[in-house]
């Protein structure tokens, strides 16, 4: 029963997380380099290395902020229901 009622929480949770993730990585890019949106894999007017360094830091923060989330709607769950989302 934990695993029904969670799985749509999770799914909500989730995807707040990939919207703050897209947001962050957006705010440092920017920051970092100056330009608005990191570079496409297929654009002919960057380098191997921005393309990579970018898909690299991208994926860096996309995976620390949907760990964080995930984890931190865990605990959530955990403290409204007293149970591990997950636990049968």
């Amino acid at each position: 029963m934990n695993k029904m009622l969670y799985k749509p929480l999770g799914m909500v949770v989730s995807s707040l997380g990939g919207l703050a993730a897209s947001m962050l990585f957006k705010q440092i890019w920017r920051r970092v380099s100056g330009e608005d949106d990191a570079p496409d894999a297929t654009d002919a007017k960057y380098g191997w290395a921005e393309v990579v360094i970018a898909a690299a830091v991208q994926g860096a923060i996309f995976g620390a902020v949907k760990a964080a989330v995930d984890r931190a709607g865990a605990e959530s769950y955990r403290k409204a229901t007293g149970d591990w989302p997950g636990d049968e």
